[in-house]
C-alpha cells in the first residue's frame, strides 16, 4: 500500500462520470468499475470506521471482500429461493476440515469481475499484490482431506447442486510452521485474529449441545422403555456462514461453521458465590472446543477434547438439518428423499448415533424405523488404508462424555451382530472382526465400523483404494453388504488449480481452445493435437519458465536460497508422513550429493529439489525427516562442488496459497508413497494439470493417472501392492541384505548413522537409520531405492530433450479431464446422494 493509503473519497458526480466513461470496458460484467470502487470506499469508511488515508493493505482487503460479499449475499438468497421453489433434495457434507485457502481472488474470478476488481483497486492507488498477500489462508484444515472438501463445495456450487458444508469455526488453524535450526516449530495460526469478512455470524440460530451426564430409563404409558439423558452440561454452538460461489456466479451455497460458547458468559451462580476464577474457567472449558484444529490426543485430556470436537460439530449439524427439514414437513417419511448426509472420513461417524438419538429420543420414532431412515440418509467416505487412521475411542471415555450415544451404539452393534450370527452361525471370528465394539482393556468403539453399519453407501476415493477396501481392509463388510462399498475417485477443481493458480497456462489454453474447459475439463482433450505444434510448445515452455521464475523469487524471499529456473524443479509438497516417503526423496538427494563429491559424477541435468509440508506436532520421525532435509540442504547448498548442479530447499509453512505458487512451477512431481498406503492423493492431479510429469509408485490415483496419460508420459517405479504384501506376509524382506547388495543405498544409509549430515549433533538421525535397518523398513524405502534412483536418472536424461519433454507435459494437461471434482460430484450425486442441479 502507498504510505498515503486510499486516495480520497470519490464524489458522486465523479462516480457517475467514470461509470459512463468505462461502461464499455466492463461490458457484460455484473458490476461496473466505479460502483466497485465506491463499494470499497464505503466499506473502508462505514464498515471499518477508517479514514481513506489511514487504510492499510489489510483494511483494503477487508473492504474489497465485503464489497464482494454484498454481491454473494444477494445471490445466496436467490439461490436458496430457487432450491425451495424446486423442493430440491439437499446434500449436507460433514467434515472436520475445509481447507479453503484465500477467497477474495477466487470469488472475484467466479463472479467474472477479477480484472474489473484489479483495475478498480489500481485506480484507487492500491497495490493489488499487496492486498492479495494481506489475506490469510483460512485455517480450517490440514491437508488433502480438507482441500478435497473445499474442491467439492466449489463443484457443487458451480454445478448448481444444493450442497452445504458443515464444520468447525476454528479460532486457530493447525499451526503456523517455522524452522529453527532446521527443526519444525509450531506457532499459533490465528487466521481470523484481525477478523474475517467471509463469515456471517448467525447467533439467533445457535443450538444447545449436551455433554456428560447420565441416562435414566423409564417405561412410558405403553410400557416402552424410554431413555432420558440427564445432568448434562450444555455447550452452545454458534453458526457462522461462509458463502460459496460457483463459477459464473449463478449459485451461491453455504459452508456453515460452528463456534463453541459457554451456555452463558459464565455461570452466574458460581460468580455470585465469589468463585470468579472458576466461573471464567468454566467458560474457557466450553469454548476450547473450537479453539484449535486437531489438538494432540496422545494424552487423556487431548483425547477428550478431540472427541468433544467431533461430537460438537456433528450435533450442531444434525440439529440444524432436522430443524430445516421440519420447517416444511410434518413427518419424517420423506427425510431420506429430501436429505443426504455425507460423512467425510470417520471424524463425523457419531452422526449415526446422533441422528438415531434425534429420531428415537427427541421425536419418539420406533427403533427399527429410525435406523432405516438413518441408513438411507447417511453415506460414508473412507480416506485411508492405514489401520491407525481408522478412529477408535475408549468405551469408558464415550460413557463419560456421551452416555446416551454409547447406549445407542451398543444397541446398533447388538442388532448388527445378531444379524451376522444368523447368517453365519457360530462364526466367532467374523463376529469379532466386524463388531463395532472391539474387545480389550479398555474396550474400543470402532468409528469406521459404526459408519459402515449406519450408512447405505461406503465409498473409496480411487479405484485401487476401493479394491483394497473390498478385498483386504474390510472384506467381511463387502460380504455382509454386497454393493454397499463403491468407488468415487477424487478430483480437483480446475477453477482453483488451473484457472486461478496458473493464469499463464489458463490464458494459453483458452486462447487455443476457448474457455469451455473451465466447467468441462474433458475439453482439454482438444489440446492433444497441439502437442505436435512447435509454436504451441514454445509458448507452453515460456509459461512454465515464467512460473519457475516467480517461484525462484518466492524461494529466495522465504529461505534465502538461490535456485536456477533452468534446472529441473523436482517437487514433493504434502503432509510429512513416513508412508509418503519424503525420506526416500531426501535419500536420493544424498545419493546425488555423494555422487558429485565422492565420484565426480554430476546429475544428468541441474536439479532443484523442493520440499514442503507439515508434520504433526507429536510425530517424532516425521519431524526428524524435516530436520534431515534442512541439514542436507545446508550442507549441499554451501558446498562449492554442487554449484550449478544441485540445490535443495525446504519451503516453510505449506498452505494453499503456497501450493498455488509451487505447483505451476514444477517439472517433476514426486508421488512416491509405499504402494497400498495412499488412498488417492490429489496433489498428483494438481501437478499433472499444470504440466508436471509424475514420478511415482502404482499407488492411489497414480494408477488412474497412468492409465489416462499413458505409460510413456509418466515415470513409474517400485514395488506393486501385491509385492509389498507378499514381502510383508512371508517375512523374507531384510533391508540390511538389500542395502549390502546396493552400493548406492548402503552409503546413503551409512550417512544416517555416521553423522555425515549432523556433525555437531551426534546420533541425531540414528532413529531414521534404526527404522530402516533395525525395524525392518516398514515402508520399504530401501527396497525401492535403487529403482527410484534409476527411474529418476532416466527422467533427467529425458529432460535434456526439452521439446520431447514439453510434448509429454502438454499431453499430461490434455488428458486430465477425468480428474475434475465436477466429475466426482456428478458421480456422488447420481450414485449416492440422489441430488440434481437446480436450473
Amino acid at each position: 500500500m502507498p504510505a498515503g493509503g486510499l486516495r480520497g473519497h470519490i464524489p458522486g458526480a465523479e462516480v457517475e462520470r467514470r461509470a459512463v466513461a468505462r461502461s464499455d470496458r466492463a461490458a457484460g460484467s455484473p458490476v461496473e468499475i466505479a460502483a466497485f470502487e465506491e463499494a470499497v470506499q464505503r466499506h473502508v469508511r462505514y464498515s471499518l470506521g477508517k479514514q481513506q488515508s489511514q487504510a492499510s493493505a489489510y483494511d483494503v482487503f477487508m473492504a474489497a471482500s465485503l464489497a464482494v460479499r454484498d454481491l454473494l449475499i444477494d445471490r445466496m438468497f436467490e439461490t436458496e429461493a430457487r432450491y425451495q421453489a424446486a423442493e430440491a433434495k439437499r446434500l449436507y457434507y460433514l467434515s472436520m476440515e475445509f481447507l479453503m485457502g484465500r477467497s477474495l481472488g477466487s470469488s472475484l474470478q467466479a463472479l467474472g469481475i477479477l480484472d474489473l476488481g484489479h483495475r478498480a483497486l489500481e485506480e484507487l492507488g492500491i497495490d493489488v499484490d499487496e492486498v492479495r498477500e494481506a489475506e490469510p489462508d483460512a485455517g480450517l484444515g490440514n491437508g488433502g482431506l480438507g482441500r478435497l472438501a473445499a474442491c467439492f463445495l466449489d463443484s457443487l456450487a458451480t454445478l448448481g447442486m444444493p450442497g452445504y458444508g458443515y464444520g468447525i469455526n476454528y479460532e486457530y488453524g493447525l499451526f503456523r510452521q517455522v524452522l529453527e535450526n532446521g527443526h519444525q516449530r509450531e506457532r499459533p495460526d490465528g487466521w481470523r485474529s484481525l477478523g474475517t469478512p467471509w463469515l456471517i455470524e448467525r447467533s439467533e440460530e445457535a443450538c444447545l449441545v449436551p455433554v456428560y451426564g447420565r441416562v435414566e430409563h423409564q417405561a412410558d404409558r405403553f410400557g416402552n422403555d424410554r431413555a432420558t439423558w440427564v445432568d448434562w452440561r450444555v455447550i452452545v454452538g454458534v453458526p457462522h456462514d461462509m458463502p460459496i460461489v460457483g463459477y459464473g456466479g449463478h449459485a451461491v451455497n453455504v459452508l456453515r461453521l460452528y463456534g463453541a460458547r459457554a451456555s452463558s458468559d459464565f455461570d452466574i451462580e458460581i460468580f455470585n458465590r465469589g468463585d470468579y476464577v472458576r466461573a471464567v474457567e468454566e467458560k474457557m472449558h466450553s469454548e476450547r472446543i473450537s479453539k484449535v484444529l486437531y489438538p494432540a490426543d496422545s494424552y487423556e485430556a487431548g483425547k477428550e477434547l478431540r472427541l468433544l470436537q467431533e461430537y460438537f460439530f456433528v450435533a450442531c449439524a444434525i440439529r440444524d438439518i432436522v430443524a430445516r427439514y421440519l420447517r416444511t414437513h410434518s413427518s419424517f417419511d420423506a427425510f431420506p428423499s429430501q436429505i443426504a448426509i455425507q460423512m467425510n472420513d470417520t471424524h463425523p461417524a457419531l452422526a449415526v448415533a446422533e441422528l438415531m438419538r434425534m429420531f428415537v429420543d427427541q421425536h419418539r420414532l420406533p427403533w427399527e424405523r429410525a435406523f432405516d431412515l438413518t441408513v438411507r440418509t447417511l453415506g460414508y467416505t473412507n480416506h485411508t488404508l492405514l489401520p491407525e487412521a481408522l478412529e477408535k475411542w475408549p468405551q469408558p471415555l464415550l460413557a463419560r462424555l456421551l452416555p446416551r450415544h454409547l447406549e445407542i451404539i451398543e444397541r446398533i452393534n447388538l442388532d448388527f451382530l445378531s444379524d451376522v450370527n444368523r447368517r453365519w452361525p457360530g462364526d466367532i471370528d467374523r463376529l469379532r472382526r466386524t463388531s463395532i465394539i472391539e474387545e480389550g482393556f479398555p474396550k474400543q468403539v470402532r468409528m469406521g465400523h459404526l459408519a459402515i453399519v449406519g450408512s447405505h453407501s461406503v465409498n473409496g476415493v480411487a479405484r485401487l483404494h476401493t479394491e483394497l477396501l473390498r478385498t483386504r481392509v474390510i472384506p467381511d463388510f463387502d460380504e455382509i453388504y454386497p454393493g454397499r462399498i463403491n468407488n468415487k475417485t477424487n478430483g480437483i477443481t480446475p477453477r482453483r488449480w488451473l484457472l486461478r493458480a496458473n493464469p499463464g497456462l489458463s490464458k494459453l489454453v483458452t486462447g487455443r481452445i476457448g474457455d469451455g474447459w473451465i466447467c468441462d475439463l474433458e475439453r482439454l482433450r482438444e489440446l492433444e493435437p497441439l502437442a505436435d505444434d512447435p509454436g504451441f510448445r514454445t509458448e507452453f515452455d515460456a509459461v512454465k519458465r515464467a512460473n519457475k521464475a516467480r517461484l525462484e523469487k518466492l524461494i529466495l524471499d522465504l529461505t534465502r536460497v538461490t535456485v536456477d529456473p533452468e534446472s529441473i524443479f523436482d517437487v514433493q509438497v504434502k503432509r510429512i508422513h513416513e508412508y509418503k516417503r519424503q525420506l526416500l526423496f531426501v535419500m536420493r538427494v544424498i545419493h546425488h550429493y555423494l555422487a558429485i563429491v565422492e565420484d565426480g559424477v554430476m546429475p544428468a541435468q541441474p536439479l532443484t529439489c523442493v520440499f514442503a509440508g507439515k508434520a504433526a506436532p507429536e510425530y517424532f520421525l516425521a519431524k526428524l525427516i524435516i530436520k534431515l532435509v534442512n541439514n542436507v540442504a545446508q550442507i549441499v547448498n554451501s558446498d562449492p562442488a554442487t554449484a550449478g548442479a544441485l540445490r535443495v530447499v525446504f519451503v516453510p509453512d505449506y498452505r494453499v496459497s503456497l501450493a498455488e505458487a509451487i505447483i505451476p512451477a514444477a517439472n517433476l512431481s514426486e508421488q512416491i508413497s509405499t504402494a497400498g498406503k495412499e488412498a488417492s492423493g490429489t496433489g498428483n492431479m494438481k501437478f499433472a494439470l499444470s504440466g508436471a510429469l509424475t514420478i511415482g509408485t502404482l499407488d492411489g490415483a497414480n494408477v488412474e493417472i497412468r492409465d489416462a496419460v499413458g505409460d510413456e508420459n509418466i515415470y513409474i517405479f517400485g514395488l506393486r501392492v501385491e509385492e509389498v504384501e507378499l514381502l510383508r506376509e512371508n517375512g523374507n524382506y531384510d533391508p540390511r541384505v538389500v542395502a549390502r547388495e546396493s552400493r548406492h543405498a548402503s552409503r546413503v544409509i551409512e550417512c544416517l548413522e555416521n553423522d555425515r549430515f549432523c556433525p555437531r549433533e551426534h546420533g541425531l538421525f540414528r532413529p531414521l537409520w534404526e527404522s530402516l535397518m533395525l525395524h525392518r523398513d516398514p515402508y520399504f524405502v530401501v527396497a525401492d531405492f535403487d529403482a527410484y534412483v534409476a527411474t529418476h536418472e532416466r527422467a533427467a536424461r529425458d529432460y535434456a530433450d526439452r521439446d520431447g519433454w514439453s510434448h509429454r507435459a502438454i499431453l499430461n494437461v490434455a488428458r486430465m479431464g477425468a480428474f475434475s471434482s465436477d466429475r466426482t460430484i456428478r458421480e456422488y450425486a447420481a450414485g449416492i446422494w440422489g441430488i440434481e442441479p437446480v436450473a
